[in-house]
């Protein structure tokens, strides 16, 4: 069955300079958002939380199937859970599952196995990819694009968090599937990425990186 149409909804309506502006001021904005690994125990109100995620929830999907979960973890209990499990799959990852180039490639970041910010962080969101679903018929309904649709989700997510003043971190140990586990998520579900979120810790440092220019990351035909 074909859906209704409707009138496309009117967002604001910028003159040429207004639009110049705000494309820069938002670039601006995003330029300073950087990945932390120090946060803060200072509590976040879950409705920022929740807002955030409304606003990933309005990203394309293939078929606008939204092919996505985000499970909202705040639990002392079941962040220690996901802590002991993520450092397991990290210490074989760093004793060697990575490989000598990969851990190369890592080094001047300073990442290790340890990851204390999963139980420092008020919140963490964990982000799964529905490969397919269970219809109220009990049919299993595939996903297309769920890979693609999620990973756009996820990156709405992590700007309207830097724009609501928070710090967020990605996450992807791997495999991840103790995520799935201590979250009890159906089968149909993947883990995609861990969202580590909150205000970051006072005198936070980070590694002194540059992001490449745009003649590097763009080209005009």
């Amino acid at each position: 069955m074909k859906n209704e149409f409707i009138d496309l909804p009117k967002g604001p309506q910028l003159s040429k300079a207004e639009i110049l502006t705000q494309s820069a001021d938002y670039y601006k904005l995003m330029s300073t958002r950087r990945t932390v690994r120090e946060f803060s125990s200072d509590p976040v109100d879950l409705q920022v939380i929740e807002n955030c995620i409304r606003t990933a929830g309005t990203a394309p999907s293939g078929a606008n199937q939204q092919p996505w979960h985000f499970a909202i973890i705040t639990d002392p209990k079941i962040k220690k859970e996901i802590r002991l499990a993520a450092e397991a799959e990290e210490s074989e990852f760093y004793a060697g599952r990575a490989g000598e180039v990969w851990l190369e490639t890592l080094e001047h970041l300073g990442t290790h196995a340890k990851k204390p910010f999963l139980e420092q962080a008020p919140v963490l969101i964990a982000i799964f990819e529905q490969k397919y679903t269970i219809n109220e018929t009990g049919k299993r309904v595939k996903h297309y694009y769920a890979k693609e649709s999620t990973g756009i989700a996820t990156g709405t997510l992590i700007s309207a968090i830097h724009n609501a003043g928070l710090a967020s971190l990605t996450h992807t140990p791997s495999p991840m599937k103790f995520l799935s586990n201590i979250l009890d998520r159906p089968d149909g579900e993947r883990p995609f990425l861990l969202l580590v979120v909150g205000h970051p810790a006072e005198k936070t440092m980070v590694p002194n990186i540059t992001k490449k220019s745009l003649s590097e990351i763009s080209s005009r035909y």
